[in-house]
């Protein structure tokens, strides 16, 4: 575009086309409202592309591998179970292709102008963009930025792809590892620890943290390790990888555990430290937006202190979820609109790991809700004593529920199991429609259903449970 040129102009800019952001421009095109869109590499960001969408598709995979090599539980014979791991990869591209297209179509239905490039903000309501063709240049009253996040990498353990990978390349993997070492036992590193352990990969696990899944609640934690560590894998917490020392397919790891460094050998390494905020080169600083390391400080609203500028999803605030990122859209392009849209509640957003046995929870942990000053009344049951679990083959398992005593509010809750990451939107409903124990202890759940032991777990808080 000529220096002289002027920009197009919009009523909204969206910088980033995650979960977040195209969410947003949709929402923001519904409300009546001119919107372009700016993504640097595929619609539908990393979530779609190289995070949650895909890691299901592999997890789908190894889940009917381990279902198959137990067929004899069921009655069924199943002969020389194995896997292609490039097809298995195949299909998860596959899936991930599919959904990037049909976001392409969303933002033709929504009349929503795509500018692909790299963009920076030059100015307060401007967006300039990088494309193939040259700069294209923007403008808009507000702006939402929504452009995610990346793998953390620490020095000494930086991924070469071959040896040491990120999410990336363990998505697309140039070999099946033998055995394998995750550092890191969050979401993401658990469930790649869980997929390539299904496959047979020899696995360990190392966490900083006192407990792998560090974020649940202390008891879920307690109970995955189990599981994790009767499935074969080595679980080392406390413990830290000082360095990594890189051969021919060789990596030998120093890990100090109980004050003491021992080395062990693998062939593959996946780093799961953390994310970094996509906030460079984007002219951030100069625009006087305020940053918490790598991440935009934004209030309720996600406004960042900036008139009209906006931030939402793994750029801003925890939690870094796209289901979040995706909710704060809505708000954002509602209160653009001039809608009085509520703010998110962190608290009662959900999170959900995809291992075996799945986990979620929302709300509070049982430690946290102590530490906030609560008396309070804890439930638990667990999946041994529920006939359709019992019937899937799927008893290893537990639902936590944590109420205010002497409200009745739900707290928190917390499980471990099969479709856990399905059955724990009841609770995120009943959170924000502020439900007690009298509400939920009064509803009633289809019989033969998982969901019957959300209704037990409330009704053992109150010294009322039926079936245990």
């Amino acid at each position: 575009m000529p220096a002289n040129a002027k920009p197009q102009t919009y009523d909204v800019i969206v910088v980033g086309a995650g979960p977040g952001g195209y969410v947003a421009a949709i929402r923001a095109a519904q409300l009546g409202l001119s919107v372009a869109i700016v993504e640097r590499e595929h619609l539908g960001g990393i979530c779609l592309n190289w995070g949650c969408i895909p890691t299901k598709a592999l997890l789908r995979s190894s889940e009917v591998y381990h279902l198959m090599q137990r067929a004899g539980e069921f009655g069924l014979s199943a002969q020389k179970t194995g896997f292609d791991l490039k097809a298995v990869v195949k299909r998860s591209r596959d899936v991930a292709g599919q959904l990037s297209s049909g976001i392409g179509h969303l933002m033709k239905k929504n009349k929503i102008t795509v500018v692909m490039g790299s963009a920076t903000l030059p100015a307060k309501g401007r967006v300039s963009v990088k494309t193939d063709k040259g700069v294209q240049e923007l403008a808009a009253k507000n702006i939402i930025l929504a452009t995610g996040a990346r793998a953390r990498e620490l020095p000494g353990l930086e991924a070469d792809g071959k040896l040491v990978w990120t999410y990336k390349h363990a998505l697309n993997p140039p070999h099946m590892p033998k055995k394998l070492l995750v550092i890191g036992s969050g979401a993401i590193g658990i469930e790649f620890a869980s997929f390539y352990n299904t496959l047979g990969a020899e696995t360990t696990v190392v966490e900083v943290m006192d407990r792998v899944l560090p974020v649940e609640d202390a008891e879920i934690s307690k109970f995955a390790k189990k599981q994790f560590v009767k499935q074969g894998m080595k679980i080392m917490e406390k413990a830290m990888v000082k360095k990594l020392d890189r051969a021919k397919g060789k990596v030998t790891a120093h890990i100090e555990v109980g004050g003491k460094v021992e080395k062990q050998d693998f062939d593959t390494v996946i780093s799961a430290v953390g994310i970094v905020g996509n906030t460079e080169d984007l002219g951030l600083e100069a625009l006087g937006v305020k940053l918490d390391r790598s991440h935009v400080v934004v209030d309720e609203y996600c406004r960042t202190g900036v008139e009209g500028l906006f931030a939402i999803g793994d750029i801003a605030a925890p939690p870094w979820l796209a289901h979040k990122a995706s909710h704060e859209g809505v708000m954002v392009a509602e209160l653009i609109a001039g809608q009085k849209p509520h703010p998110v509640r962190p608290e009662s957003i959900a999170g959900c790991t995809y291992c075996t046995p799945q986990v979620a929870s929302v709300g509070y942990t049982e430690a946290k809700a102590k530490e906030l000053g609560y008396d309070i009344k804890v439930g638990r049951f667990p999946y041994i004593g529920n006939g359709k679990a019992i019937a899937l083959g799927e008893a290893e398992g537990m639902v936590k529920t944590i109420f205010d005593a002497k409200t009745g509010e739900l707290l928190g809750a917390h499980m471990i199991g099969a479709e856990v990451t399905e059955l724990i939107q009841g609770y995120v409903i009943g959170r924000q429609l502020e439900t007690t124990e009298e509400d939920l202890m009064h509803t009633v759940f289809p019989h033969p259903t998982l969901s019957e032991m959300m209704h037990e777990s409330v009704l053992d808080a109150y010294g009322r449970v039926i079936h245990m």
